[in-house]
């Protein structure tokens, strides 16, 4: 038994005398939450990073996709990919919507020919993530969603920092959902937020993140079923300190990964993700995902129990489909995922953060490599 601790993943954090700093005038004003200066300031930054047009802030990242769906009114069916973290699941279900499962490609997310595949008359939006910080096939869902009349939302919950052709991804899809949760690339403790294309939708936004309380001269009313997703100062403050430290968080990982590739481009078994597949993607590497296949000599899960017997932390993701979790498998709801259900069985997230170092990479390669049988 090594005394090796590598962890699976660590949050970004800033200078910790930036973010006390950063935070003491919340001691002077007295707010600590309901649309602070915080909060706001941390939006326009948001704003000026992305160039989206349109953005607003919420508590986490599964409140904002929640309200993202509610407020587009949608009902009927959605297309969506099984592989990815439930809250994308639990949004669609939670609105009252029916979600149809569709497969995966070789970029881990939902593939535009299985979508043409669940197509229907009921079919109202296609809502799917980027999973692994991988953006999907954004030029073919816009087409089958132009051509059908569809909405799209994006589960942008990985991919914050990502680029397609020079675009940041916040501006693809009708909406865009972003989080950032302390283990994100970008981290503002918990948070999340919306980038989206119709302007009109601030002002509902900000009303049901507010219970859809309206405020008047006469008194108060409630003119939506709304809830309580208001981000607080504390978490806008972390966001206003750690966003300008963003791009190297970004480039120390993309270092990173060039080790991972290099090291494990010949190891039997061990298939990665080819980032140099798409040079018009700017990636912000979230994840390091490889597929374990028969050739290694071990499964994934045995990979996983020896690499921690080891001191190597790895997540498997996502090792259950989300149609296949206890609340959702006698559902009843369509499926297409003959892939997705390999892919769950083969994939595992290997440790990759900026404090990490690449001789640790090193040792978690070499680690892999001896362990082929």
């Amino acid at each position: 038994m090594t005394e090796k601790n590598i962890k699976p993943t660590q949050p970004a954090m800033p200078d910790m005398g930036d973010y006390i700093k950063e935070i003491s005038s919340i001691w002077e004003t007295g707010i600590l939450t309901n649309n602070g200066e915080k909060a706001e300031k941390f939006r326009q930054m948001l704003l000026d990073y992305t160039e989206c047009g349109n953005a607003d802030l919420f508590v986490n990242g599964h409140s904002a996709l929640l309200l993202a769906i509610r407020v587009l009114g949608l009902t009927g069916e959605v297309i969506t990919s099984p592989f990815t973290f439930v809250s994308t699941t639990n949004a669609i279900v939670q609105n009252g919507l029916t979600p149809v499962f569709g497969d995966i490609d070789e970029s881990y997310n939902l593939s535009t020919e299985s979508i043409e595949k669940l197509l229907t008359d009921k079919t109202c939006a296609i809502i799917t993530p980027h999973i692994f910080g991988i953006p999907c096939d954004i030029e073919g869902i816009g087409a089958i969603a132009k051509k059908h009349n569809l909405k799209v939302i994006y589960d942008g919950a990985q991919a914050f920092g990502t680029k397609v052709a020079g675009t940041d991804i916040s501006c693809f899809g009708d909406i865009t959902m972003f989080s950032f949760h302390a283990i994100k690339v970008f981290q503002s403790i918990e948070g999340g937020m919306l980038a989206y294309r119709d302007g009109a939708l601030h002002d509902k936004f900000g009303l049901y993140r507010n219970f859809g309380i309206t405020y008047g001269e006469c008194g108060n009313d409630v003119e939506a079923v709304g809830i309580n997703a208001k981000m607080n100062e504390f978490q806008a403050a972390m966001g206003i300190v750690n966003l300008p430290r963003l791009d190297a968080e970004i480039a120390k990982r993309k270092k990173l990964v060039r080790v991972y590739a290099e090291r494990l481009r010949d190891v039997p078994g061990i298939s990665t993700y080819d980032y140099d597949s798409r040079p018009d993607i700017e990636y912000n590497y979230a994840y390091f995902p490889v597929k374990v296949t028969a050739e290694y000599g071990r499964s994934r899960d045995e990979l996983w129990a020896w690499l921690k017997e080891n001191g190597i932390g790895t997540r498997k993701l996502y090792d259950k489909l989300t149609c296949d979790y206890a609340c959702y498998k006698d559902a009843g709801y369509v499926r297409d995922t003959g892939y997705a259900d390999k892919v769950k069985d083969m994939a595992l997230d290997l440790p990759l953060y900026g404090t990490l170092t690449e001789t640790e990479i090193e040792e978690i390669c070499d680690m892999i490599k001896s362990g082929v049988k």
